[in-house]
């Protein structure tokens, strides 16, 4: 049976390519706003950290309606390191719209997306987005995006799809560019054309497939799935299997079923196949499972998740500063937090470390975990890190390593030192296109761009761009330095001073002002040349009975200092030292923190 009332989508494509942007204006013109009502820009990007940073970390659900038909859209993470929000969202929807820039074309995250789409035979609508830049280049892009689907192996029907050219900001939409389109209709008529309505059987016993999952402190886990077959009633008994599970939960009572319309999660009493649910009752319901009636036990397969890359070590915080800021600081509030995390981010790896205080963690790259950090230190959390590594493998008795497809779009002038510090990191020039800006195309060790987004920047003058996402495992390329200055170390525990800071500045960049906390061992900048030099940045001058004019301290004026953000100080640390993360600070120190030790472990050649 086919449901022609109902379309399920998924928005896919590359970062800041425009998809919440454009969800904001299919709900504005579904109807789901009112005409007077003041909306928020990306009135989906609900999370405090995703406003903040201006990108999507969560896939979302949300629904509008298009004269009779039902529209379920899923919206999703852009960045390479949330590629599992999408992968698992794409077994929810039966079609996805892909969107390009006008300018940037297709980029790594753009092949990755449409690849698990095809890998899936979902069909796939192409619309290229922001046609509204004055630097946009329509036709090229149209030209790049076939050369990739033929790349990609798609079928025919995909190629033979017409094109949709878009803007999300002003809400419009056309087929055609000598046409400018007046609102989304051409995009709501191309979904209901294009996109197969749901098939199934509808008289059949029950069956979700659970993609994601939800908290709510007063009704616990929610399950959020598709209704593959049967229909679901609030309150029936219901059981929950798996495909990797030999034998299925005992059947539980379903104490809430959930639709989506608009921004809102209403309750329903019956939903049937196709819909897209929410269900609540059982607490150990996690992704990957399926909810079925007790009568026909049938577990659905649920897609592969790629693999995570890069590892770190979370560890109890031992710094003399430890347990002054964080709520939580042992290490069983630690172990639970992070085995929490696991229900809903499919993506991570926890195991326990060497010790009982210490945990690996690992995740698709360095923003992956930053954003597990920054939302732990947001809840209380005090604890401290190990710079970031790399995951291995041995294939045949060979280590391999993770490499990564970099691409980065660059002003002509600055292309060459580009690819010059790329080559010094072990990374390969595949492609290389353009005049004015050139585009340029790398396999690079994902080790190769620790700490190097920096340096990009500042090579580029801040007009480049760069993106890169998960290429494949090749045999290790060997050594990668992996920073060329050494660390300013504090000498003393104590506060900081000017009269201190401003005759150690002389020394390199400072990362702290004065008045600061410190102890010794902790690192309180960036020595301009390689290996670390203690600093006593506590000192005070000698008081004297001698008196000028002008105070002494007023022109001990600091010029470099430049605090560090979380994503730097991961970026920055070494192999020998860790980051003290607490809900008030961030503060880089040797894991040794006695100067005298330190220098006798550097004799013996130990770190």
């Amino acid at each position: 049976m086919i449901r022609s009332d109902i379309r399920n989508i998924a928005i896919i494509a590359h970062v800041d390519h425009g998809k919440t942007s454009l969800v904001n204006e299919l709900l504005k013109q579904g109807g789901v706003f009112r005409a007077n009502q003041e909306v928020a820009d990306r009135v989906m990007d609900s999370n405090d950290l995703e406003r903040e940073r201006g990108i999507t970390i969560l896939s979302k659900n949300t629904a509008v309606h298009y004269g009779e038909t039902k529209i379920n859209i899923v919206d999703t993470p852009g960045h390479a390191d949330f590629g599992g929000e999408v992968e698992r969202v794409l077994k929810m929807v039966d079609g996805v719209l892909l969107l390009v820039d006008s300018f940037e074309g297709p980029m790594p995250q753009t092949r990755f997306v449409l690849s698990k789409a095809l890998e899936l035979q979902l069909p796939v609508l192409i619309c290229i987005n922001k046609i509204d830049r004055p630097d946009a280049r329509c036709e090229e892009v149209v030209d790049e995006i076939l050369d990739l689907l033929i790349e990609l192996d798609a079928d025919p029907d995909t190629l033979e799809r017409p094109i949709l050219y878009a803007s999300a900001r002003k809400g419009t939409c056309t087929l055609d560019l000598e046409q400018p389109g007046e609102d989304l209709r051409p995009l709501f008529e191309a979904i209901l054309k294009y996109i197969p309505a749901p098939e199934g059987d509808m008289e059949g016993p029950a069956q979700v497939l659970i993609s994601t999952i939800d908290y709510n402190d007063y009704v616990g886990r929610i399950g959020v799935g598709r209704m593959t077959r049967g229909t679901l009633k609030a309150g029936q008994m219901v059981v929950r299997c798996n495909d990797k599970e030999e034998k299925s939960a005992a059947p539980w009572r379903l104490t809430g079923l959930f639709t989506y319309d608009g921004l809102k999660r209403l309750p329903a009493e019956e939903m049937s196949m196709g819909d897209i649910v929410a269900v609540t009752g059982l607490e150990d319901l996690s992704i990957g499972d399926t909810v079925c009636a007790p009568d026909c036990v049938e577990a659905l397969p649920f897609v592969n998740i790629s693999e995570p890359t890069v590892t770190m070590t979370f560890s109890v915080n031992d710094s003399p500063f430890a347990g002054k800021e964080g709520q939580y600081v042992t290490s069983r509030h630690l172990r639970a937090r992070l085995y929490r995390e696991l229900q809903t981010d499919m993506s991570l790896r926890v195991t326990d470390g060497e010790t009982p205080d210490c945990f690996d963690v690992c995740g698709r790259g360095e923003l992956h975990l930053s954003i597990l950090i920054e939302n732990m230190r947001r809840q209380g959390y005090e604890f401290q890190v190990s710079k970031p590594e790399v995951i291995y493998k041995e294939i045949d008795g060979v280590l391999h390593e993770p490499i990564e497809r970099m691409v980065a779009d660059v002003p002509q002038p600055y292309a060459g030192a580009v690819i010059e510090k790329i080559g010094r990191r072990r990374g390969v020039l595949e492609k290389m296109e353009g005049m004015d800006r050139v585009r340029l195309e790398f396999l690079v060790p994902s080790r190769g761009l620790f700490g190097y987004r920096s340096e990009f920047m500042t090579d580029t003058r801040g007009e480049g761009i760069m993106s890169s996402v998960f290429e494949k495992y090749e045999p290790f390329r060997g050594e990668i330095p992996h920073r060329n200055v050494g660390a300013l170390i504090v000498y003393e525990t104590g506060e900081t001073t000017q009269y201190g800071l401003f005759y150690t500045q002389e020394r390199g960049t400072l990362f702290i002002g004065s008045q600061v906390p410190v102890y010794a061992g902790m690192i309180c900048g960036a020595n301009a040349r390689p290996g670390d030099i203690v600093c006593n940045v506590c000192r005070k001058k000698h008081v004297t009975n001698t008196r000028n004019s002008a105070s002494a301290e007023d022109s001990l004026r600091l010029v470099s200092v430049h605090p560090l953000t979380l994503e730097e100080c991961l970026e920055f640390i070494d192999d020998d030292e860790l980051l003290e993360i607490t809900p008030k600070s961030l503060r880089m120190r040797k894991r040794q923190l006695s100067h005298e030790q330190r220098a006798k472990n550097l004799s013996r050649g130990i770190k």
